[in-house]
């Protein structure tokens, strides 16, 4: 198979190694009302003295928490053996290994990465690789085992998942401007152009052409009017000055929403077609305007890049769009996709859109909003080929003490073309958090919570793996996932950016105090919330004010962002309620322009402009690390549900100030208000009790019977004679325990309180009444949603008055839920 069919064409199935085929019924996940009883105070015992691993026996237990042989690690010695792990040297070998070919989804590099990170498990996690490679079909047996059986695991364990969704490849592919007559007077390119100053880039310019991922199949004609970005507001704009959109093509710039949302919106109002490009005034100060030479010679923008994506429309619903709310199997019963583009569509370059936007204006008046149609048509071919096509989720699991709870670790693995950010920065980052974890396994080292940990893969194409994984085990996710932890693109530029749950924001701050500045000595990763590029010039101020506008609307008192979509927790926390996070240096307007899902997205620019020395890279992975061991080994978890409460007022207030005054007057708010000190009053006893609870558990720890106490015989003697001793220690210990225990159920119920079986009104899929993507947004988080749908975007009093009273009944319940 040639290069360019490598990467255009999915892996033929038969080439797999042999894998299970015929699906299981899902079975019901064992409710569990109580951990096992031994298990329950090993687990308890353990996490105080930090023990690393321990094994018991029937005549020595529980005197082997103290006197066991085997090396034992406090938290602090662990924190500290994990943090002399992650490397800049490992971290750019790891991206030369990642990023220096294509690794598209489905493709043949896309499979072959996914068992380069299963080897990566199995070396570093000491798990013995079988003679038949564990690559399960999704659905069967040997798949539904691996993830459900989690919590019997006595030691690590790592497989591949295989889903099967409906995706696309390009084609054919034409743009061209139509003449009066039929000619063509001007044919696009539609490529990249390969400069060989970035040598892959080069090597790779034709092998995974210019498209969009589940964009529809078609050839149309028709006028060209220009929507700038394409959002809401302004087609709103264009159809009030009088704009007819039938027929014609619109042509919009990226940014400021999704770009499934801009051809969404254009479909509605009746448009043949879409072009997307990239516009030089949204690269902030590098520009050439400014002096700045193009890339590769400079940091300014390739005018031939162009952004490959998908278009699913991302707010509607993520995943296979054939299968919603149900996992992707080889043999799934399939529906219409519903959040898939009806008009077909096209990304193109600054170079081509030039020629386009001349056929409108010869004046720099073709980029207002004016709903000037072009003088001539425009055609737009866009043949895909869709099909049924494998991926691969490359899981592994380590086992803790204690077996119903588990940290969810997750990076997606696939890219459009060579993603030296997006997301094989991710996936460095990920890499020496892996190792970091192999050298305390090898340390004796044993969570207390089980960890698994994911290489996710279609994200490109619309969080595809992710989503199908969270479909496939939804039971098993809500009953043993205690927070999520996702990384993506973890460089594209200088400043730091963490995103999460309000309830995982103390624990973000605190661990990003403790990390040292990757590049400013002297500094902390916190400080470097506020790092800019170092560039400098005049920049466009409507480009300027969007971006001021989005950091302003997504800032809070913590300093942390809260979560929309586009990445990989959306399954997890907002269908499923599971607390998460996500981090990563972004770009500036002061930043060398990253040249996002481009040939440009390259390791050369990595090296040279992202983060030269590998720094960021390594700040991410021992931030991720730290995090991910206090939530895996801590006794109570460090979840902070007050500071969620609290925000909840300065949500409404977001709403309120983007709603109309006269629609808004019409709804009554004083009830939801009430709800929301009320969850605030139960939360903060919530914080009383675990910090009660903690305290309890460490005292009588130190109360627990020494060897050479009268405290003998066989295992289950002992635990009968301790259930009949009113004073016995042991006795009191296992009952602060449980409230350990129980403290820990109603943190972890909190997020989950926000979860409404009915979903938000109009895209169901979302359950999350709290934050979800905005619905014209797509990446963006809007709060209230339901509420802020009803009063922003239709302005319906009725309808906003029913969602209130939904959200009010939602609080009321989870805050009798989490009362102590």
């Amino acid at each position: 198979m040639s290069e360019k069919e490598s990467a255009t064409h999915p892996v033929d199935l038969k080439t797999l190694e042999e894998q299970p085929a015929t699906p299981v019924q899902p079975r019901r996940s064992e409710v569990r009302t109580k951990l096992w009883l031994v298990g329950l105070v090993a687990a308890y015992c353990l996490a105080r003295v930090g023990i690393a691993a321990w094994s018991y026996s029937d005549e020595n237990w529980p005197y082997d928490i103290y006197e066991s042989s085997l090396q034992i690690l406090d938290s602090a010695k662990t924190e500290k053996l994990f943090l002399s792990v992650p490397d800049e040297a490992s971290a750019l070998a790891a991206s030369r290994a990642f990023a220096t070919h294509p690794h598209l989804a489905a493709s043949v590099e896309d499979f072959a990465d996914a068992k380069v990170i299963l080897k990566l498990f199995q070396d570093e996690f000491d798990v013995s690789a079988p003679e038949t490679a564990p690559v399960f079909s999704a659905g069967s047996e040997a798949s539904r085992n691996a993830t459900l059986s989690i919590n019997k695991l006595t030691g690590p364990s790592a497989w591949i998942d295989v889903y099967y969704p409906i995706m696309n490849t390009p084609l054919d592919r034409a743009l061209q401007i139509i003449s009066e007559d039929g000619k063509t007077v001007w044919d696009a390119d539609l490529v990249e152009d390969g400069d060989p100053l970035d040598p892959l880039a080069a090597i790779y310019r034709d092998y995974i052409p210019t498209w969009h991922g589940l964009s529809r199949d078609g050839e149309v004609e028709g006028q060209l009017i220009y929507a700038n970005y394409g959002r809401k507001e302004d087609y709103d704009e264009l159809v009030a000055k009088g704009t007819n959109f039938t027929g014609k093509i619109v042509l919009t710039r990226y940014g400021a929403n999704f770009r499934g949302l801009k051809i969404e919106g254009a479909q509605r109002l009746g448009a043949a077609g879409v072009l997307i490009y990239t516009d030089p005034r949204d690269d902030g100060s590098v520009t050439v305007e400014n002096g700045y030479e193009t890339y590769p010679a400079g940091p300014a923008r390739n005018p031939t890049s162009v952004q490959r994506g998908s278009v699913q429309f991302l707010s509607l619903y993520p995943g296979d769009p054939t299968t919603p709310g149900y996992p992707a199997y080889e043999n799934a019963t399939r529906v219409e996709g519903e959040n898939i583009p009806k008009i077909p569509s096209l990304p193109i370059s600054w170079a081509n859109a030039q020629r386009l936007l001349a056929e409108i204006s010869h004046d720099h008046d073709a980029r207002s909003l004016n709903g000037a149609p072009s003088w001539r048509k425009i055609r737009l071919v866009n043949h895909v080929d869709d099909k049924v096509m494998p991926i691969w989720n490359t899981m592994a699991a380590i086992p803790g003490h204690i077996k119903n709870e588990t940290v969810l670790i997750g990076c997606h693995r696939d890219a459009w073309v060579m993603g030296a950010a997006d997301p094989t920065s991710g996936t460095v980052s990920l890499h020496e958090v892996i190792k970091g974890f192999g050298t305390l396994l090898r340390n004796g080292w044993k969570p207390l919570r089980n960890v698994v940990i994911a290489s996710w893969d279609a994200e490109e194409y619309g969080l595809i793996g992710s989503t199908e994984f969270a479909e496939d085990f939804a039971e098993w996710i809500s009953e043993n996932v205690v927070a999520y932890i996702n990384l993506d693109v973890s460089v594209s530029g200088s400043q730091w950016s963490p995103s999460a749950s309000p309830s995982l924001a103390h624990l973000i701050r605190q661990v990003a105090l403790e990390i040292p500045h990757p590049t400013d000595p002297g500094k902390t990763l916190w400080d470097a919330r506020s790092d800019n590029g170092p560039y400098a010039g005049d920049a466009d101020l409507e480009a300027i004010e969007i971006y001021e506008k989005e950091q302003r609307a997504q800032s809070l008192s913590t300093g942390i962002y809260p979560l929309g979509s586009g990445s990989d927790y959306t399954a997890f926390l907002q269908r499923l309620g599971i607390a998460s996070m996500d981090q990563g240096f972004a770009q500036t307007p002061s930043d060398a322009v990253y040249h996002y899902h481009s040939i440009y997205d390259s390791q050369r620019w990595q090296e040279l402009y992202a983060d030269p020395g590998f720094h960021r890279h390594v700040a991410v992975a021992k931030h991720l690390g730290l995090v991910a061991l206090r939530l895996t080994d801590a006794v109570i978890l460090p979840l902070n549900t007050s500071q969620y409460a609290l925000e909840l007022d300065d949500y409404l207030e977001f709403v309120l100030n983007d709603a109309p005054s006269d629609v808004a007057a019409s709804v009554e708010f004083k009830g939801l208000r009430h709800a929301f000190k009320k969850l605030q009053h139960a939360s903060h006893r919530l914080d009383k009790e675990k910090a009660t609870a903690e305290k309890r558990f460490k005292e009588l720890l130190g109360k627990l019977p020494k060897r050479g106490t009268p405290f003998n015989g066989r295992w289950w003697q002992r635990v009968l004679c301790m259930l009949k001793g009113k004073r016995d220690p042991m006795r009191e210990f296992i009952k602060a325990a449980k409230r350990v225990q129980k403290a820990n159920s109603k943190l972890v119920a909190f997020e989950k309180g926000f979860i409404h079986e009915d979903g938000i009104t109009d895209r169901e899929w979302y359950r999350h009444l709290i934050i979800a993507p905005g619905k014209w947004l797509g990446y963006g988080a809007t709060p209230l949603p339901s509420i802020y749908d009803a009063l922003v975007n239709e302005k319906n009093v009725t309808r906003a008055r029913h969602e209130v009273k939904r959200v009010q009944h939602l609080l009321h319940k989870m805050a009798d839920t989490i009362e102590p």
